[in-house]
């Protein structure tokens, strides 16, 4: 799906819509991703000369690329982060680079929903981790 289709699925807005495209295999595991390109809030000050994603955005790419999964679930309503587990940063990404992440829910109990994933550019992983959210609000 396209970014257009996706706002139609998560709630976030530009600048906060960090997932350019996403789908769902058939696997059930959801694909998500965004290139950077340079002029992003985020990098300006993260760091003058050497601009670097903050670990912190590549997380919520990754919440935001999981929420795809529960398209029928989330319609109207707000995913909010409950916690960050085993997160690690293996490399760094910077403008230019496509970042693509792979995430997959581990169980869930609505509202509350347990996930892990993965990012990565050219194959290389640069974060890893899992993480749980809930769903609130809406219908």
């Amino acid at each position: 799906m396209n970014k257009s289709e996706i706002e139609r699925i998560l709630p976030h807005r530009h600048p906060m819509l960090l997932i350019e495209q996403a789908g769902v295999y058939e696997d059930g595991s959801a694909y998500g991703k965004y290139t950077v390109r340079g002029d992003e809030f985020f990098l300006q000050g993260h760091f003058p000369g050497n601009p670097v994603v903050p670990g912190v955005i590549l997380c919520e790419m990754m919440a935001q690329t999981c929420a795809v999964l529960m398209a029928d679930d989330n319609r109207g309503k707000t995913p909010f982060f409950t916690g960050l587990d085993k997160v690690r940063f293996r490399n760094p990404v910077k403008p230019g680079d496509t970042v693509e992440f792979i995430c997959r829910i581990k169980r869930q109990r609505p509202p509350f929903y347990f996930a892990e994933g993965s990012g990565s550019v050219n194959g290389k992983t640069c974060v890893e981790g899992e993480f749980s959210f809930a769903l609130i609000g809406g219908k």
